[in-house]
């Protein structure tokens, strides 16, 4: 049986890697919440790899507020480096390979084709620039990693863009919604599968393949188009105008492009997400349901 520690229990990913987790008899997971594993002091994890052995840690759990870290810069640094950095540094001393969630921002490229691995990487935002460090911090420790880069991520339950829009919509007519910057929404039960079917390959079939990979739904959209299709698949009755980023005027600068090419991960692994339309619709009837999360990919 292979053992699974992560952390982020409570945040959409998290949650997601705990029902497949329980689908699957051959892993033995344990999920840490913020209190049993606390970012601002990480190294009190070390009596939990001590206690647990496990042989692989997916670290979900990230400072996410892209905003309000432009001035909380010292926590969200502390949390999105300094924490990775001591994680990969219990994964070394404790012979436990590290699958690391990060970021669509690390890119902020400007290309009109999909972004490759191999891409620049030229985050803005402070965000965006501890997501990057905290890859560079994981390289610089181990050699046997994951590196998996996403965006857009929603489930049926958290704080997301697919219930802010439900939510609003239920009361406005109009939504002023960002037009300009595309990508592709992410489905936090198909991340967490597509992770588990890589700790499966490299635990039973040798598969190392270590590196970075790109995990995201396919297709492209925008926000306002999201929107538009959220609201048709529910009937709600809310017109949707699009604007620009700049008439937004967020505080941290958002990526314009974040179409991310899933061709490593299909030819290494054999593992491609479905169509982003295809997982909305899976997560509108699970919130319907408030049962179970579907089974992704």
């Amino acid at each position: 049986m292979i053992r699974i520690m992560y952390n982020g229990l409570g945040g959409q990913v998290g949650n997601a890697i705990q029902t497949a987790l329980r689908k699957n008899d051959t892993f033995l997971g344990l999920g840490l919440s913020i209190n049993e594993a606390d970012l601002m002091e990480p190294e009190s994890m070390r009596t939990l790899f001590i206690k647990h052995k496990p042989q692989y840690f997916i670290h979900a759990a990230a400072y996410t507020a892209v905003d309000k870290a432009e001035e909380d810069r010292a926590v969200c640094h502390q949390i999105n480096v300094k924490a990775t950095e001591t994680i990969a540094e219990l994964c070394l001393q404790y012979d436990c390979r590290l699958i690391y969630l990060s970021s669509d921002y690390v890119y902020h490229s400007i290309e009109g084709k999909p972004i490759s691995e191999e891409d620049s990487n030229t985050p803005k935002g402070y965000y965006a620039q501890t997501k990057w460090e905290g890859e560079l911090a994981i390289q610089g420790i181990l050699t046997d990693y994951y590196i998996f880069r996403t965006s857009w991520v929603y489930d049926p339950f958290g704080h997301n863009f697919v219930n802010s829009m439900l939510r609003l919509g239920a009361t406005r007519d109009r939504l002023n919604i960002v037009d300009d910057q595309k990508g592709a929404p992410t489905y936090a039960p198909d991340i967490a599968q597509a992770i588990l079917q890589v700790v499966q390959q490299n635990a039973f079939e040798n598969k190392d393949a270590y590196g970075v990979y790109n995990l995201t739904n396919q297709g492209v959209t925008d926000w306002a188009d999201y929107a538009r299709c959220i609201f048709e698949l529910e009937g709600v009755n809310c017109s949707v105008k699009g604007i620009s980023t700049e008439t937004y005027a967020a505080p941290a600068p958002r990526p314009k492009w974040s179409v991310l090419d899933g061709t490593k991960l299909k030819e290494t692994f054999q593992i491609q997400l479905p169509h982003w339309e295809e997982s909305l619709k899976r997560c509108l009837n699970a919130r319907k349901n408030r049962s179970k999360i579907p089974e992704g990919v």
